[in-house]
């Protein structure tokens, strides 16, 4: 199943401020990396998978439509979020889990952007 691109270009504007981004598509997904680190994905269905603090996982995992990533049915592992297309329906949901994918992807690259 193809990636969702309505999401795929909401995840793009979100990153237009980035200067090292680079799309890969994988596992039917669209990945998006940000200095060389896995971001965000925009999956099929409207899914939306972030990359997160592991630390933080828990507590977002309470937000409207979060759990867990699997990979071929299986749980990957903490800090992978997987959020359904209703739980960033509004402008200020997904900019709230761009923010989380975007503040770990800084703390792990060691980058400013």
């Amino acid at each position: 199943m193809a990636y969702d691109q309505e999401l795929a270009d909401r995840i793009r504007e979100a990153l237009s401020t980035q200067r090292q981004v680079r799309e890969v598509r994988m596992f039917g997904a669209l990945a998006f990396m940000v200095n060389g680190s896995m971001a965000a994905t925009a999956n099929a269905d409207g899914r939306l998978m972030v990359r997160c603090d592991p630390d933080r996982a828990e507590k977002l995992l309470e937000r409207e439509g979060a759990d867990w990533a699997e990979m071929r049915g299986k749980p990957m592992g903490k800090g992978w979020i997987v959020v359904a297309d209703h739980g960033i329906e509004s402008d200020e949901a997904f900019d709230g889990w761009m923010t989380e994918a975007l503040d770990y992807n800084r703390k792990v690259s060691g980058s400013d952007d």
